[in-house]
This record gives structure tokens, C-alpha cells and sequence, in this order.
């Protein structure tokens, strides 16, 4: 795995720009910063990713989505991260703690 997915990566550019960040191209992946914080967002695998930041964000589609969040689980990695569901046009985050903060 590792292999960029163009259209995936543009669809993080515009939910990044519609959230405030200034998004830029780096490398295979994208830098979005507002205020003090900058996010590196990819597409890649969590364990092809690059390791550098402290907060990473993992772009998939949402039928893969959920693999990705349980492999950053199991690979606990040494920065904060969060998975970004896209299907068409619509897109959720997941985060470890998802469920917990969802519960009735």
C-alpha cells in the first residue's frame, strides 16, 4: 500500500480549506495549519506513513475506514491522529476513542 489516491487526497484538501486551514502539497501527502496547529494528512497505510508531527491524519474510504482507525489502534503510534471516512462527498472522523464519546 502507500500509493496516493489523487482524487482522496483533493477531497482532504477541500474538507481542510473548509475547515480554515491553509492547506499546502508536501510530498505525498498534505500540511494543513490554522492557528498553532499543523495536521500532515495522507492516504497512505498507517504503517507506510510517514512518523513526523504531532498530530497525523489518515484519509480512507469509509468502507476502509475502519481498518485504518484499528490498525493506528494496535500500532499506537507516538502522535495524536484521527481517520477521516470519506464516501461520496460526506466524510466522518474516527478517533480511538469514537465509541466511547458517542454512547447514549
Amino acid at each position: 500500500m502507500g500509493v496516493v489516491s489523487t482524487p482522496l487526497l483533493d477531497e482532504a484538501r477541500s474538507i481542510f480549506s473548509d475547515l480554515g486551514y491553509e492547506v499546502e502539497k508536501e510530498g505525498e501527502e498534505l500540511r494543513a495549519e490554522r492557528k498553532w496547529r499543523t495536521v500532515y494528512v495522507t492516504t497512505a497505510d498507517p504503517s507506510d506513513a510517514p512518523t513526523h508531527g504531532r498530530l497525523r491524519c489518515f484519509v480512507a474510504e469509509e468502507d476502509r475506514a475502519t481498518t485504518v482507525r484499528d490498525r493506528l489502534v494496535s500500532l499506537a503510534p507516538d502522535y495524536d491522529w484521527a481517520v477521516v471516512a470519506v464516501d461520496a462527498g460526506e466524510y466522518r472522523i474516527l478517533h480511538p476513542n469514537a465509541e466511547a464519546l458517542s454512547a447514549p
